[in-house]
């Protein structure tokens, strides 16, 4: 099996540039308590600079750069942002499996689908670097060869070929062994994996059981150890600690920026979109606000979220400052993407969605619909309002009643079209004619509108068996002051009836 290895240098030092842009360049560390004693556990490359060190307390390090801020180190929140990347990058890699608390393990059985496993690579660093993470890729086919050379090698992307494994770890130092066996064999002087490797098995053995055994095989490429795809969450959800209270929606931006790429690319990896999600707001002392998100068409693009989340927090009051928020996927659907026309703007497109969303959530879910077929030819009852709710996979009645009412081929393509705005039931109009039987004007909304240009007829009937039947003539025709009209003449009568207009 091949597998890829994704390690983040100081993943918790990124994760924390990412949630807080503004500490970009600043001196900082992440801490944990230890035996009563605040120790760094990470530092950024300018507190790094200055002597701060892993391991040092928090006072000797503020010692040394005064203006250093420290935050706490939380393992919980470094897994589940590890998670939301995994996810994240399941569109490339079918399954993916932590290693804590800086890297994880991809399978890379499906890399012939992206140019090879080397474009499986630098497809795995572009998706990261969309959202800002820096990382280092190397595949291999056992996990300790990949993870060591990711960690320990100097290589942006590594592709180590099977049965080169022990070639490629061999310059690697003794440290990529990451364990007790590290110190046993520096105390026989040993410096790095290919010094290790050449050693007889059978002493090893002897020396250091089978632990010394293991860590002899890993040198020389040969790590049984299985790999455990990750088990996904049923519901999604990610939440956010703010640093300090929020009072305004400037602040709050970045925490949203932040729980909506992350969701958003977990969505991505499962090819889901969001239809329903729900924001909750934790207010500083206690309580918190439910904030419902309706969307107009299910999506899973964060700057369409993030627009419309900022919309709605805009009319929320709150009885305090934001401590914290959680936003969960409360409705999901399968993610057929969209295929726009040609000429059409994905930004234009992506704007009409946010109006739609924020029209749903301000006026409520059955304010807005959309135009469903149903089965019957008659044009008044040839659809219903439904709400906006994800298209079915399969063509059904929808596909059968288009072609019924496309089937006539002597039907020019403009008369098939029917009009935006329905009206539920046909209005009858006085029209003005030749003694040649052509329509001249017609008193539509209480003036006379003469006819500009008229295309038709089409014919459309039911069959006489119907407790309704009905034959008409339909023509579109162009009122001089209206614009374009779906009118018809019906067989019974011979009047004529307004049934729908053009935008």
């Amino acid at each position: 099996m091949r597998l890829a290895y994704l390690h983040f240098p100081r993943f918790a030092v990124q994760r924390k540039v990412i949630e807080l842009p503004e500490l970009t360049g600043k001196p900082f560390v992440l801490v944990e308590e230890v035996r009563g004693q605040q120790r760094v556990v990470c530092a950024s490359t300018s507190a790094l600079k200055a002597g701060v060190r892993p391991g040092t307390t928090l006072t000797a390090s503020t010692a040394l750069e005064p203006s250093l801020r420290h935050f706490a180190w939380k393992p919980e929140e470094e897994r589940r942002a590890l998670v939301a990347l995994g996810e994240m990058l399941m569109g490339l890699a079918p399954g993916f499996q932590l290693s804590a608390p800086d890297g994880m393990w991809l399978d890379a059985g499906a890399a012939n689908l992206v140019n090879g496993e080397e474009g499986l690579c630098a497809k795995v660093l572009a998706q990261c670097a969309e959202l800002g993470w820096r990382g280092r890729v190397v595949v291999a086919s056992e996990k300790f060869t990949a993870r060591a050379l990711a960690r320990h090698g100097e290589k942006r992307f590594a592709v180590v070929p099977d049965g080169e494994e022990a070639q490629a770890l061999a310059p690697l130092p003794l440290s990529a062994l990451e364990g007790p066996e590290q110190t046993a064999f520096a105390a026989l002087g040993l410096s790095t994996l290919g010094e290790v490797g050449a050693l007889p098995v059978g002493a090893v053995t002897a020396r250091g059981g089978a632990a010394g055994m293991r860590a002899h095989a890993r040198c020389r490429g040969g790590d049984e150890t299985p790999f455990i795809p990750e088990v996904l969450e049923e519901v999604l959800e990610e939440r956010l600690t703010l640093e300090w209270p929020a009072e305004s929606l400037e602040p709050l931006q970045f925490a949203l920026k932040t729980v909506l790429d992350r969701l958003c690319g977990r969505l991505g990896g499962r090819r889901r979109a969001a239809v329903r999600l729900s924001l909750t707001l934790k207010l500083d002392p206690s309580g918190q606000a439910v904030v419902p998100l309706t969307l107009a068409r299910p999506t899973a693009q964060s700057k369409m979220l993030l627009d419309l989340t900022r919309h709605r927090l805009g009319d929320v009051r709150l009885e305090g400052p934001v401590a914290g928020l959680l936003l969960r996927v409360e409705e999901d659907c399968e993610d057929r993407g969209q295929q726009l026309s040609l000429g059409d703007a994905p930004e234009g497109d992506a704007a009409l969605e946010v109006v739609l969303s924020r029209l749903a959530t301000a006026l409520g879910e059955e304010s807005l619909f959309m135009a469903a077929l149903e089965d019957s030819h008659r044009p008044e009852a040839g659809y219903s309002p439904r709400a906006f709710r994800p298209p079915t996979v399969s063509r059904g009645l929808e596909g059968e009643l288009l072609q019924a009412v496309e089937a006539p081929e002597a039907v020019p393509e403009v008369l098939r079209e029917r009009p935006s705005r329905m009206l539920s039931s046909p209005t009858p109009i006085d029209v003005e004619m030749t003694p040649e039987g052509e329509l001249l004007a017609a008193r539509v909304g209480g003036k006379r509108r003469r006819v500009v240009a008229l295309m038709g007829p089409e014919r459309l009937s039911g069959d006489w068996w119907d407790e309704r039947p009905y034959s008409r003539d339909y023509y579109r025709v162009h009122f001089e002051g209206l614009g374009q009209a779906w009118v018809f003449r019906d067989a019974r009568d011979s009047r004529f009836y307004l049934q729908g207009l053009f935008d």
